[in-house]
């Protein structure tokens, strides 16, 4: 059950396994007590996104972490834990021995493989609670998105994307940058990203702030997002992309463009 009027979490999951990963993570954003900010496999990218200064509430860490080891994720979280305005940490693992140790060193939950939606949500509300109450000065900085590049990572801004796409299990983040990889689904990303972000495909999510152009072929509508009205407009320079509009979206997102427009009739 999705609840809202909370604030949600701002929240990282590190968890090597790819099912178990996207699994956590759709249930996090389904309870809207949490927004997911990054989902990664490595300890290494775990303290990169930690030394960035990206804003989090609490960090998921699964217990055995390939191919740090065993108790690699606890290792972890005793280093993290002692740095100043730390984050709330859960230790997710499929075994129950490592519970005492995890409480000793001050970890908010421990959630035990596999995971299920009311222990997902009983954990948030406890870390809610656990929030420390904010004050009348400014924000968390605004939300950036962690992506791969090989094996390192790329924190770009909200504006700085084009689209993202998704193919064959994978996510794609297409900027003026490149095309790098997320570890987040496209649901996940629609509800951390809210209106800003357009559903114009199931495969699709695109920024309409960079929409150039709405295109017609037959019964084919393509949108084109980027920096130019075309590709190879401007060279040297990545210009953009055409991306696919789904025959019953089409007219949701022509309306879309144009409510704050001028200079067209609607017809």
């Amino acid at each position: 059950m999705k609840k809202t009027g909370l604030n949600p979490l701002r929240a990282l999951v590190l968890e090597d396994e790819w099912p178990a990963r996207n699994y956590l993570v759709e249930l996090l954003e389904g309870t809207g007590m949490a927004e997911v900010v990054g989902s990664i496999a490595t300890i290494d990218e775990a303290k990169a996104v930690l030394d960035a200064s990206v804003p989090l509430d609490v960090v998921f860490v699964d217990v055995h972490l390939m191919p740090d080891g065993e108790g690699a994720g606890l290792d972890l979280v005793r280093e993290l834990a002692k740095r100043p305005d730390s984050p709330q940490y859960v230790l997710a693992t499929a075994f129950k021995e490592h519970a005492l140790e995890a409480f000793e060193l001050g970890v908010a939950d421990y959630l035990l493989k596999p995971f299920t939606e009311e222990r997902v949500m009983a954990c948030l509300e406890k870390l809610h609670a656990r929030r420390p109450v904010r004050d009348s000065s400014p924000g968390p900085a605004p939300l950036r998105i962690v992506a791969r590049r090989g094996r390192g990572l790329v924190f770009l801004d909200p504006s700085e994307v084009w689209a993202f796409e998704a193919a064959d299990r994978l996510t794609s983040v297409h900027t003026a940058h490149g095309t790098f990889d997320v570890d987040l689904s496209l649901s996940a990303i629609e509800a951390s990203l809210g209106r800003s972000f357009a559903r114009v495909h199931r495969n699709w999510l695109v920024n309409a702030s960079h929409i150039k152009r709405l295109d017609r072929d037959g019964s084919e509508t393509t949108v084109f997002v980027g920096v130019a009205l075309a590709p190879g407009e401007n060279v040297g320079v990545s210009s953009g992309l055409t991306v696919p509009v789904a025959r019953e979206r089409a007219q949701g997102v022509r309306e879309m463009l144009l409510s704050n427009a001028m200079g067209v009739r609607r017809t």
